[in-house]
Formats: structure tokens, C-alpha cells, sequence
């Protein structure tokens, strides 16, 4: 039977369970998550945290990853400035980056959402106001939420992804993991 974790990767921490870099390595998966056999099945940018997903089985992790399959990806996202409803129209219909237009998203403004502290903490401004929203989308270009939100005039502060497709970060503190049935 194939595994499947979900596991909060913290900021600044790597998404695969090696570093060739020396001569001081970065965090990775390895520091976290003691299970052996498993891949995750996407990424999530270092300076990104939220669910990642990592499984024992190459077809899971095709059908989890691969944009032809649509599983949506859900972020909470804090951004510089506040968005108007001009800017959450124009990332719902698609918005052109330098590697062609996105598909179509799911954004919304929210409520600043009870999350952990992050370390470090994101930078404060008096002078610049910020907001969060929430954006879901169904491909998944390298750093594509950060440079859709600077797209629209509104640069990505923190990123959290808290869904892919059925499965949800949950109640899992920042390094937490923990195995489901598929």
C-alpha cells in the first residue's frame, strides 16, 4: 500500500532530503522526516512553508504533481499593499508572466489568518500597508504565486500553501508530520 505524508515545512528549509552545498548545508526534509522510501511530490520554495506531500509511490506522486491532473493548490498569501478588486479580477482571469498567461485562479482577500510566527519574522513597514488573500491554482510554474501577486502590483510578503486537492495542512505545527491513508 502506498504512503503518503503531510508535512508543515517550515521556512528556509529545503524540499528535497539532500544539499550539495558546502561548506554549510541548508535544512532539508532529512532534518524533519525520518521515513525512508519517500519523494515529495511537488516542491515548495524555500522561502515558501505550508503542506508539502511526500509518498513511496512514483504513480501517486505523477498524479499529485502533474498540472494535467488539476489538483488545485491553495495558499494563503500575506502581500504588500491591498489588493482591489481590479487586481483579485485580473489573477481570477489569468495574468501574463514572462513565461506566458497563468490559467485562470480562485483569489480572494481574507481576514489575516491565525498562523505561527515565523522566524524570521516578515519585515514591517509603517509607511506600507499589507493584507492577506487566499489564491487557489491548478498549474504550478516555478515561483508562479509569488510572481502572479508581483504581477499585480502587490509582492508576495509570506507564503503558506494550505491545500492540495484533498488533503490539508491542518492543525500540523511547522516541522510536523504525519502519514494518511491514500
Amino acid at each position: 500500500m502506498a504512503r503518503l505524508i503531510l508535512f508543515n515545512k517550515p521556512y528556509d528549509v529545503l524540499s528535497q532530503f539532500t544539499d550539495a552545498r558546502s561548506p554549510s548545508p541548508r535544512a532539508t526534509l532529512s532534518d524533519y522526516v525520518k521515513v525512508p522510501g519517500v519523494y515529495p511530490a511537488g516542491r515548495l520554495d524555500r522561502d515558501s512553508e505550508g503542506l508539502l506531500l511526500l509518498t513511496d509511490d512514483g504513480r501517486l506522486q505523477a498524479r499529485i504533481s502533474d498540472p494535467r491532473f488539476k489538483a488545485a493548490k491553495t495558499y494563503l498569501i500575506q502581500v504588500e499593499g491591498e489588493p482591489d478588486e481590479a487586481a483579485l479580477e485580473a489573477l481570477r482571469e489569468g495574468v501574463m508572466l514572462n513565461d506566458g498567461p497563468t490559467r485562470p485562479a480562485e483569489a480572494r482577500r481574507i481576514a489575516d489568518p491565525e498562523l505561527w510566527p515565523r522566524n524570521p519574522p516578515v519585515r514591517f513597514r509603517k509607511t506600507v500597508p499589507d493584507c492577506w488573500i487566499e489564491l487557489s491554482i491548478r498549474e504550478g510554474r516555478n515561483r508562479q504565486v509569488r510572481r502572479m501577486t508581483a504581477a499585480v502590483g502587490h509582492p508576495t510578503l509570506r507564503l503558506v500553501r494550505q491545500r492540495i486537492g484533498e488533503w490539508s495542512l491542518g492543525p500540523l505545527a511547522p516541522g510536523e508530520w504525519r502519514e494518511v491513508s491514500v
